[in-house]
């Protein structure tokens, strides 16, 4: 369980990293992906999934 809230904690570290770092440029990516249809923002977000699930998979097995 404790892999689990590390794994937590570290997508938090990442995901803040943008506007921390880039906040124009991360306000503008996303105003652009909320103009996106709903079709294309499944596709990415499956795509983030799988590739998530893939590298978890590789790290700690």
């Amino acid at each position: 369980m404790n892999i689990l809230w590390g794994a937590l904690a570290l997508v938090l570290v990442v995901e803040g990293l943008g506007p921390m770092l880039f906040p124009k440029q991360w306000r503008q990516m996303v105003t652009e992906l909320s103009q996106q249809p709903d079709s294309q923002l499944r596709r990415i977000g499956g795509c983030l999934v799988v590739i998530g699930g893939v590298l978890a998979y590789h790290l700690l097995a």
